[in-house]
């Protein structure tokens, strides 16, 4: 590697950040100095606003006003104000998504409330390459619902419904595979899911503001995601889960509690389910995750989502084409086209583990998984054209040197995201 090129690459970068749609929205975050941070697929950076809405929820709502903040805070409306603030970002008219539990009880909600809509169908397809937890919740929602979970990638579903179509309930997917980054058709698969009478549930966890979803558009019935990746809530933030409108009057939610009563301050021992999205609602939200959470979203009050889109497919198909030119002995395995490539760029290598470890060692912040891939997520807000250049150098430095061999690197340690 020359400095030419070097330097050559770093203009390239310069300009396209310089006519960049979200130019400026880095400042809206807090980042640690020298440190490129691709790994915003996991865990999102901190934005600005956090913190003083948090202070502010310590000190003044629950230390100064205490239970009254129930009332003076709105903490009762939260759950309900940030779904309308991520449904935004989903294509999601208000009223339709609600935010409050983990993304496994949401999923477990969801999963037996679709089933439910579909009375005398018994069938759940879902991808066996789907997250894991998916595929554990969706085990457990079968067995409580005595449902059968069938198998099948993405691009298999339609031979399945052509098959079992009239015994389909619901098509549960991700909007991509987390390894590779690649998208999936999210609305090809939806409407072939109703043209055999079965719903569709969409797990957007990886591409929530980033990447959008036309949920109401495309006629999605239910979907769920989490709130501290892209959307950048924090560790644990809550997640979120949306349900058609045209679903609410028959929707049941498998685990009822008192927050999605219909009166929850009437202490009535028989349940009465809230109208509307409300009756997904169960116990009592985190109201400090949830306030941290609404402020982070305040970013997108500056950006459009479609801005951010087209920002991270410049940025990533950089990184991508680099890589390709640079690092030859690394395989991109991240689809090239933009229709079907997320904001994350995966690398696959048999040291893979080492390369992320090294590649940290030097600042530059991406995941491993499992067996050979390298991850990298492109949040488009904070992650610039110039950061691309540097992690590729990076990584080209890295395997010049075997650093990634070195037993500092290479051995597993098992708390590696």
């Amino acid at each position: 590697m020359t400095a030419t090129t070097a330097q050559t690459l770093a203009r390239r970068a310069a300009t396209l950040d310089e006519a960049s749609p979200v130019r400026g929205a880095r400042a809206l975050f807090d980042l640690p100095a020298g440190v490129v941070y691709l790994d915003g697929n996991s865990l999102g950076a901190l934005p600005r606003a956090v913190p003083a809405a948090l202070a502010d929820a310590v000190t003044r709502q629950w230390g100064h006003d205490l239970v009254a903040s129930w009332n003076t805070s709105d903490w009762w409306g939260l759950p309900g104000r940030v779904g309308d603030a991520i449904g935004r970002l989903l294509g999601a008219a208000p009223g339709q998504t609600v935010c409050g539990d983990s993304t496994t009880v949401s999923l477990y909600k969801a999963y037996l409330a679709a089933a439910r809509l579909r009375p005398g169908r018994r069938v759940v397809v879902t991808d066996p390459g789907s997250f894991p937890t998916d595929l554990h919740v969706l085990g457990a929602a079968a067995e409580a619902g005595g449902l059968e979970v069938v198998t099948a990638a993405p691009g298999d579903v339609p031979e399945v419904l052509a098959r079992r179509g009239g015994d389909v309930a619901l098509v549960a997917l991700s909007h991509l595979d987390y390894r590779t980054g690649e998208l999936f058709d999210l609305p090809g698969l939806t409407a072939a899911a109703h043209a055999a009478g079965a719903l569709a549930l969409w797990d957007l966890c990886h591409t929530a503001g980033v990447v959008p979803a036309r949920l109401d558009e495309t006629g999605v019935d239910l979907a769920v995601g989490c709130g501290y990746k892209y959307l950048n809530g924090g560790p644990g933030a809550p997640s979120y889960l949306y349900a058609a409108r045209r679903h609410h009057e028959e929707l049941r939610n498998a685990l009822p509690g008192w927050n999605g009563h219909a009166e929850p301050f009437a202490m009535e021992a028989r349940y009465r389910a809230a109208a509307g999205i409300e009756r997904m609602r169960t116990g009592t939200p985190p109201i400090l995750s949830m306030l941290a959470l609404e402020a982070a979203l305040t970013v997108y009050e500056r950006f459009t989502l479609e801005q951010a889109r087209s920002a991270s497919l410049t940025v990533t198909g950089l990184f991508a084409g680099f890589v390709d030119s640079l690092v030859p002995e690394v395989a991109v395995v991240t689809p090239p086209d933009d229709e079907r490539r997320a904001a994350q760029v995966a690398l696959r290598h048999p040291q893979a583990y080492g390369l992320v470890r090294a590649l940290a060692a030097h600042g530059v912040v991406g995941d491993f998984r499992a067996p050979d891939v390298a991850r990298f997520g492109f949040a488009p807000l904070y992650v610039r054209h110039a950061d691309a250049v540097t992690a590729a150098l990076t990584l080209r430095d890295v395997l010049d040197h075997d650093e990634h061999m070195s037993p500092a690197y290479a051995t597993p340690s098992p708390r590696v995201t």
